[in-house]
């Protein structure tokens, strides 16, 4: 799916979110990455194979 070079990181590598964006909706809260990978502005993410990645969320010492 990527034509950059070099190739962006694979959907399924550590580091996918480092793949160059297609699609930009800030109005909607998403990105469409060049591998196929979704990622919403609460740092969740749908994969192309359907998978999930949860939103990292930082721990609040009350």
């Amino acid at each position: 799916m990527c034509s950059h070079q070099p190739l962006c990181p694979s959907a399924d590598s550590s580091d996918r979110d480092a793949a160059h964006i297609v699609a930009f909706h800030p109005e909607q809260g998403w990105n469409l990455l060049c591998n196929g990978a979704i990622v919403f502005d609460d740092t969740g993410e749908l994969l192309p194979d359907g998978s999930i990645v949860a939103p990292s969320r930082l721990a609040v010492a009350a």
